[in-house]
Parts: structure tokens; C-alpha cells; sequence
């Protein structure tokens, strides 16, 4: 969480690798370069969100490998 957005993921998804984001009400699927890729989100949001993603990009990625062999994520700093 950053900025009062909740950042998460779905144990259960498939391809293409994304995480879920939500913020008063919206709440929008972003994929690892940062773009929305389902629902709203609202713009300014959207870029910390997008910000955040590309720089934890690797991160990012490593989690949804260890997720899709049923491993545990570990910890990704927020923004600040």
C-alpha cells in the first residue's frame, strides 16, 4: 500500500503477469510496464501506480513465478 492505493494479486490468475490495484472505489488491473490493462483507474493514480510497477518491474516478475509454482511472495517495497 502507498498513496491510500492498495496494491494485490490473485493467487489463482494466469498469463499475462499483472497486479490489481484499488483506490476510493476504483479499482484497475495494471500489466509490468505500467499500463492499465482492465477497468479505471484515476490518472494521477495511475501514474504512481505505473511508476512504481516499472521500478519493481523484476520484482514484480520474480512473484509471479514463485505464485504460479505455488510459492510464497515475499515483500515488495511500496512507493514512497
Amino acid at each position: 500500500m502507498f498513496f491510500g492505493i492498495v496494491i494485490y494479486r490473485y493467487f489463482d490468475e494466469r498469463n499475462p503477469p499483472h497486479i490489481h490495484a484499488r483506490y476510493q472505489g476504483y479499482k484497475a488491473a495494471f500489466d509490468f510496464e505500467g499500463d492499465v490493462i482492465a477497468d479505471e483507474f484515476p490518472p494521477r493514480q495511475s501514474k504512481l501506480v505505473a511508476a512504481w510497477v516499472i521500478m519493481r518491474a523484476e520484482e514484480l516478475l520474480a512473484n509471479w513465478e514463485l505464485l504460479q509454482r505455488a510459492g510464497k511472495p515475499y515483500r515488495i517495497e511500496p512507493l514512497k
